[in-house]
């Protein structure tokens, strides 16, 4: 009897590592056949936003183009994509809970990111790979039958996919993808297809030659208690800097969806404020991702409120129906007000132009252990005690608020922040305009 036992639990230890690694294979065969499409599709993604911001500062007029590229993309949502308007927020809504991603998004998004970037509106990228990502994800998903959770797994497998290959930076892209969607809470199951799919989908977009941003530090502070006081006041800066950005672009994107009832018109009248900006300061340097003053950011002087210049000009773009992304006008925010900085609290100009890169966009993506991976990743590995700190800062100080509506608050950033847990950001937000 007692042998028989012995056999039967050595047969079910042998039948649950077999279980278990079955499931570890599956995990692995779909992270890199999503890796594999992600990162085709963002190589597609960089080199023709490459060629096409080429062209328009090639050709100036375009600009004067942007409001017709609107009234284009606002009838390509309202006509096809009425179900997509909310971008990143509909993926991570269905990380949060079930629910079905458009397959669609990914195509119209490109699209939308093309004719934007063409016209001179100011975005990025990381939107288009991320919806992209989700859309393949979500494919995927249908295709083989996923069950509910592990469609949730699959979808932050396409998200960390998207944004490692987008940025050439798989281990921030691996856990931004199990970090974003639930501020608070790291998704450990997502670990093994969020890194295959990441890793994988990085090295597709450099197989087919796709261009990356590079920017470098050229003097790093010692560590010390005066430099370190430094970077903690600057990062406070920094992350108020990113909740007055998320406040504007979602106050334009209420008011213009409030007073212009048609996505054609808010997308013509966002076109012709850009235009009539541009000629105000008499400069196109904040149309398009901007990425010459970021790269000047580090190696000399820019417009002392050039950062606020960008913030404008990109939360207009973003909030009156134009699409694509808004790390890279992030980046290009915290740059160069790093930059304006290190001359007022004596730091060398590319390291504070690094840790604003990388602190702004914490703030407003509340992910402060994928940013810190990403200044790693970015920058060599320079500065990493300080790119861990800033990033902590950033992210208290930032509080209850972020790019990214339908993102939730797992846990509270601080336990004077009394709110319930698990509440998106959006709910919060209008939780406290009601009180008032």
């Amino acid at each position: 009897m007692q042998r028989q036992t012995t056999a039967e639990s050595s047969e079910k230890v042998e039948l649950s590592y077999r279980a278990f690694i079955g499931k570890l294979a599956k995990w692995v065969v779909l992270g890199c056949l999503i890796g594999l499409i992600v990162g085709t599709t963002s190589a597609v993604l960089l080199k023709t936003i490459k060629y096409l911001t080429d062209q328009r500062e090639a050709h100036p007029f375009l600009l004067y183009l942007l409001p017709i590229g609107g009234v284009f993309i606002g009838y390509m949502y309202k006509s096809y994509g009425k179900d997509v308007e909310k971008g990143n927020n509909i993926v991570f809504e269905n990380i949060n809970a079930k629910g079905k991603v458009p397959l669609f998004m990914g195509p119209i998004v490109f699209l939308g990111t093309f004719l934007t970037h063409l016209f001179g509106g100011s975005t990025g990228r990381e939107g288009a790979a991320i919806q992209m990502g989700g859309s393949i994800a979500e494919a995927f998903n249908r295709l083989f039958n996923i069950d509910q959770i592990d469609q949730r797994i699959l979808l932050m497998a396409g998200v960390a996919g998207g944004f490692g290959s987008a940025f050439g930076t798989p281990l921030s892209g691996t856990i931004f993808g199990m970090e974003v969607a639930a501020a608070g809470k790291m998704r450990y199951e997502g670990l093994l297809p969020c890194i295959t799919a990441s890793f994988v989908g990085h090295y597709v977009t450099t197989a087919w030659g796709a261009p990356h941003d590079h920017f470098k530090i050229t003097e790093v502070p010692e560590i010390a208690l005066l430099s370190m006081l430094k970077v903690i006041l600057v990062s406070i800066a920094f992350s108020f800097v990113s909740v007055f950005y998320c406040k504007l672009r979602h106050g334009v994107q209420k008011y213009s969806t409030q007073y212009l009832v048609t996505p054609m018109l808010r997308g013509f009248v966002g076109g012709i404020l850009i235009i009539a900006l541009a000629h105000l300061l008499d400069t196109r340097d904040y149309t398009g991702r901007g990425l010459k003053i970021v790269e000047q950011a580090f190696t000399g002087e820019v417009a002392p409120f050039a950062f606020l210049a960008k913030l404008v000009f990109t939360a207009i773009t973003m909030g009156f129906g134009f699409v694509g992304g808004e790390a890279i006008p992030l980046f290009f925010v915290g740059a160069t007000l790093g930059n304006t900085l290190s001359s007022i609290i004596d730091m060398p100009t590319s390291f504070l132009a690094a840790i604003g890169f990388i602190s702004v966009f914490c703030g407003a993506a509340n992910t402060p252990i994928s940013c810190f991976l990403l200044g790693l990743e970015m920058f060599e590995g320079k500065a990493l005690v300080y790119f861990f700190v800033a990033c902590v800062v950033s992210y208290i100080f930032s509080g209850p608020n972020g790019v990214w509506p339908s993102q939730r608050i797992y846990e509270p950033k601080s336990r004077m922040l009394n709110f319930p847990k698990g509440e998106t950001i959006d709910a919060l937000s209008k939780r406290r305009k009601a009180q008032k």
